[in-house]
């Protein structure tokens, strides 16, 4: 399992439901998952359906940040767009529930995403976009090694403005010295 001594990464489970069908349908949420219409409850079964197939054959896998203690399901940290060929995938994380923001939790999961993806799957990069204004998000993903690569100019619309988004790379080489650092 993937754990730490505050939080253990999960595979979804079909009592997940009522947490992804909230969080999904959640607008707050939205602008970071680039969504602008509800999930229905009979979709996100489908996707749980379809959860335990091979990373190989839906280039995605998506794991439950829960917390060790209490065993309360707080978030998720995503692979997306895996290219086993090119061995890089994307990285989307989401700390759901009120007031476990801002407690390292994101960190936790990424720090065990990352010995997942490059210990266990082999990748070479792990890459994620960061609106431009979220520091939170960009502090996070610099801590572990991301490199800003580049910037999409005016990427995404927020009501009536543009706002540019962040290109970051963490490779593997890169990984292993951020994790000497922080050990």
């Amino acid at each position: 399992m993937l754990s730490n001594k505050t939080i253990q990464l999960r595979a979804l489970e079909p009592g997940d439901i009522d947490l992804l069908y909230g969080w999904e349908n959640n607008t707050l949420f939205w602008s970071v998952s680039n969504t602008l219409t509800p999930y229905s409850r009979h979709v996100l079964e489908q996707y749980l359906q379809n959860a335990h197939l091979d990373l190989h054959t839906t280039k995605q896998v998506r794991l439950m940040i829960e917390l060790n203690a209490g065993l309360k399901t707080i978030g998720c940290i995503d692979l997306f767009d895996f290219e086993p060929l090119h061995r890089r995938a994307g990285v989307g994380i989401l700390i759901a529930e009120d007031g476990e923001q801002r407690n390292g939790y994101a960190s936790s999961a990424l720090e065990l995403l990352i010995q997942y993806a490059f210990g266990t799957l082999n990748l070479n990069q792990l890459y994620c976009s960061v609106a431009e204004g979220n520091e939170g998000s960009l502090k996070l993903f610099a801590k572990f090694g991301f490199k800003k690569t580049g910037v999409k100019k005016e990427w995404l619309c927020r009501g009536d403005a543009w706002q540019d988004e962040v290109f970051l790379q963490l490779f593997r080489r890169d990984a292993q010295t951020v994790q000497q650092l922080l050990s």
